[in-house]
């Protein structure tokens, strides 16, 4: 299984990411992969601090003749989404990701396979262990939570770092090198309920929508891939509209910064109806299916007659429920004016739970334009408050500015030519990097993001390319020869 990733080229790195990859590390659950990096730092004799929130910094004196140069910060984040398909058994908490090659790329079984951000994390961890790369002064940093709220980022400690360069290795296309971000908040919204005992004779039903492709709502919200949440809102409605149907429970969606690919609901309907509502379901099924097409080949919407449930949403907060759902923006929201094929502006309807009283509809919604994300905010909430919820913003990160005179991307931009033979795109993303944070902390501070190619981040899909990966081990190794000297 995973020794057939250890073999791979090159095997110092592919050696780090498989030791990584079996140390369980949750976001907000990293005490295990922060001390297994302590102990990596500690066991090579250098220089290794853990401030108090938990990020990681371990000191490298510059190789000879390198001395003269700037001192440069990596940076990687530690934690990983953890995703994984419906029929797949794993416990994120306990279990190493079990890895495996299909042609030219590593997969997991059937979980996300956190090359977001591991393989930074892993290009940092073979740089500290070797005697023979040539770099200058380095300060790996190694920081906690970036995917459910930055606050490894946010939280660090105040100049710990005196590095005048900052390479991030969290960009997921090898020919690109990222010079901005997208800033983001979370946005919540909370309805309370009393529960309606059912009194009628009723027929219960599971819906489950399955099958979705999923992934990053940042790098790949532009693609217009299923979101759960709303296609089961789509098949409520439907129900309620002309049968009456009212639910009983709904689980849609799993964490904010992924596309959801499954919703779960619980619902009932008057009994005699059974026979019209299957076949009307299914209709809807086929049209949603020929609509998505290509996109989503692997869609799937089962209803199956279950057991009697006891409660269901009153009728006036339901109707309030689907017609929020349904009028909630999800997918770009404006599109960048300056930058080609930017998505300025998006909103993630990621999570949709009912049940035992409540309901709660989680987003994330990104911009690289501060007013931009408060107007897509501000519609969300006018939506969502009209249907009796309540809403609270919190979590928020800011955006990374693009700098096209940074000196770095100067370096970066001839090492990738002189290498490769041709241009390297330049580009600002839509996903959140930790350089706007960071940014902040230390003003001064010249940064750049580039990495290998990655598909399907943040889904049981993800995976990274083998031939990307040496492609960007050998830009990196390059790139830390050209580092200029100090003032």
């Amino acid at each position: 299984m995973n020794s057939e990733i250890r073999i791979l080229e090159p095997k110092v790195l592919w050696n780090a990411f498989t030791d990584l990859n079996a140390v369980p590390r949750p976001s907000k659950k990293e005490e295990r992969v922060i001390g297994f990096v302590k102990n990596f730092g500690t066991q090579l004799g250098l220089e290794t601090l853990i401030d108090k929130v938990g990020n990681v910094l371990i000191k490298k004196p510059a190789t000879k003749g390198l001395e003269g140069c700037k001192t440069v910060v990596l940076q990687s984040h530690l934690d990983m989404v953890h995703q994984k398909n419906e029929d797949t058994v794993f416990d994120f908490d306990t279990q190493g990701i079990e890895m495996y090659t299909d042609g030219d790329w590593v997969k997991a079984k059937g979980t996300t396979l956190g090359a977001d951000n591991g393989i930074g994390v892993a290009t940092i961890m073979a740089i500290l262990a070797s005697d023979s790369i040539e770099h200058p002064a380095l300060e790996a940093l190694f920081t906690i939570d970036e995917e459910t709220g930055m606050t490894g980022a946010m939280e660090l400690s105040p100049n710990w770092l005196t590095g005048e360069i900052l390479l991030n290795l969290d960009t997921e296309e090898d020919d690109e090198i990222g010079i901005g971000c997208a800033g983001g908040i979370d946005l919540t919204a909370e309805l309370r309920y009393e529960e309606e005992v059912i009194t009628k004779d009723k027929v219960a039903y599971t819906i489950s929508v399955t099958g979705l492709c999923g992934g990053h709502s940042g790098v790949e919200i532009h693609k217009g891939l299923g979101n759960a949440n709303k296609i089961m809102n789509r098949l409520l409605y439907e129900g309620y509209e002309k049968y009456g149907l009212q639910i009983g429970k709904i689980v849609g969606g799993s964490l904010r910064n992924a596309i959801p690919r499954e919703s779960f609901a619980t619902v009932v309907i008057d009994k005699g109806q059974e026979i019209i509502f299957e076949r009307d379901i299914k209709k809807l099924k086929t049209t949603i299916q020929k609509e998505f097409g290509s996109l989503e080949p692997d869609l799937q919407v089962i209803l199956e007659i279950t057991t009697m449930i006891d409660c269901v949403l009153p009728i006036e907060i339901q109707q309030n429920v689907l017609h929020a759902v349904y009028a909630l923006h999800d997918g770009v929201y404006r599109m960048s004016p300056d930058i080609p094929d930017l998505v300025m502006t998006s909103n993630n309807v990621a999570k949709v739970t009912i049940g035992m009283g409540t309901v709660r509809i989680d987003c994330l919604t990104r911009s690289s334009v501060c007013s931009s994300r408060i107007d897509m905010e501000a519609t969300l909430s006018a939506v969502l408050r009209l249907s009796g919820f309540t809403v609270t913003a919190d979590g928020e990160y800011p955006g990374w500015t693009p700098d096209i005179n940074s000196p770095i991307l100067e370096v970066l931009e001839k090492v990738y030519f002189t290498i490769n033979g041709e241009k390297a795109r330049v580009a600002a993303c839509h996903a959140g990097l930790e350089c706007g944070i960071l940014g902040q902390h230390y003003p001064d501070m010249d940064m750049i993001s580039f990495g290998p190619t990655i598909r399907g981040a943040h889904s049981p899909d993800e995976r990274v390319s083998i031939s990307s990966v040496q492609k960007y081990w050998n830009f990196v190794l390059k790139i830390l020869t050209q580092i200029p000297l100090k003032a």
